[in-house]
């Protein structure tokens, strides 16, 4: 199987593997020929049975775990049709899913219906805090949780009880115009070129650059049309001739099919991993010794424009950030802000 998610169920008194995978004829006809594998259609999911071979096979720990009783995973599963139906981002449905499923593997012997707010205390202290476990986590935790009670379950958990911890202050990576220049241009693969390219000129996120279709570029305005990205809002991002140009000659060389940039297959979308590993390469020829991750570059972006005399809420808008408070930290690193500040130790 290409890209799946394996997790360990109790289905009609019997312990399953749960497969999840993208539906396609191809990758279903594959799972069919699979000893044992059967269709759920009170889970809607693939499973198998839970044997050692199948528990290597799909990632999943050969020593025996606890398993999810039938009536967690079907109240998983109608919580994962309700994310899916209220089109919630598919990274958020599965670290929500994720989350949820560790909670309740923890209380697997309890009913759902039996778990109350010392319960929810208690997993927080011994799970979430013992394993020491990022303030990211913790608060994704809460947040699953109080959205499944609301939705599923029907009932309110105080979750004024379970304390979010404190949000850290961590300032934006930003690479120089020449670290930039450097990474767009050492390329000589138009297509990573490309990729690169318009992370930085356009301020994309590295999904909203991969969901990106041919039908998004509006030569004729100068116009990206960014569709659907975090928090389901659309938004147009300026593009200039040179891109525009840039694009042109990519269409022709590689002819996309369904999405702008695609992966050896024609209509398959370019895998975040592979990208990744576009820039990795980048920064390798280019000499650059920081850890730079894809999102250096819309931090970058952002930040450039600031220093260009570009407006705050005019950033805002083009990063498609709800809050103004979001776009207000690349204040603190911006270059021509420090710069007017003048040391003590000058005037000695």
């Amino acid at each position: 199987m290409s890209t799946y998610k394996a997790t360990l169920i109790i289905h009609k008194d019997q312990s399953r593997i749960a497969v999840e995978f993208e539906n396609k004829l191809e990758l279903r006809q594959r799972f069919k020929k699979l000893r044992g594998a059967k269709w759920s259609a009170s889970l809607k999911v693939w499973h198998l049975p839970n044997t050692k071979a199948y528990r290597k096979q799909f990632g999943l720990p050969i020593y025996d775990i606890e398993v999810l009783s039938e009536e967690k995973a079907k109240q998983l599963a109608s919580f994962d049709n309700w994310l899916k139906a209220q089109t919630y981002a598919e990274s958020t449905v599965k670290t929500y899913m994720n989350t949820l499923r560790v909670f309740f593997q923890f209380y697997n012997k309890k009913p759902i219906f039996e778990i109350e707010n010392d319960d929810i205390i208690h997993f927080s202290n011994e799970y979430i805090l013992k394993k020491k476990l990022s303030r990211t986590y913790q608060n994704q935790f809460i947040s699953a949780l109080k959205l499944f009670y609301n939705t599923i379950e029907k009932r309110q958990i105080d979750v004024d009880s379970l304390q979010r911890p404190r949000k850290e202050k961590i300032l934006p990576n930003v690479l120089s115009k020449q670290e930039v220049k450097a990474i767009l241009d050492v390329h000589s693969n138009l297509k990573h070129r490309m990729m690169l390219i318009m992370l930085y000129a356009c301020g994309l996120r590295r999904s909203e650059l991969l969901n990106l279709k041919p039908i998004a570029i509006d030569s004729q305005r100068n116009q990206l049309k960014v569709n659907q990205s975090k928090g389901n809002k659309d938004r147009y991002v300026p593009i200039s001739d040179e891109i525009v140009k840039l694009l042109r000659q990519y269409y022709k060389l590689f002819k996309p099919t369904k999405w702008l940039f695609e992966g050896q297959n024609p209509g398959e979308k370019y895998s975040p991993t592979s990208l990744q590993k576009v820039l990795k390469m980048a920064l390798k020829k280019a000499n650059i010794k920081k850890p730079a991750t894809l999102h250096w570059l819309r931090h970058s972006y952002a930040t450039h424009l600031l220093e260009s005399g570009t407006d705050l809420r005019y950033i805002q808008e083009l990063l498609g950030h709800g809050s103004s408070r979001t776009t207000e930290i690349y204040t603190h690193v911006s270059q021509k802000s420090l710069q007017n500040i003048r040391s003590p130790f000058d005037d000695l």
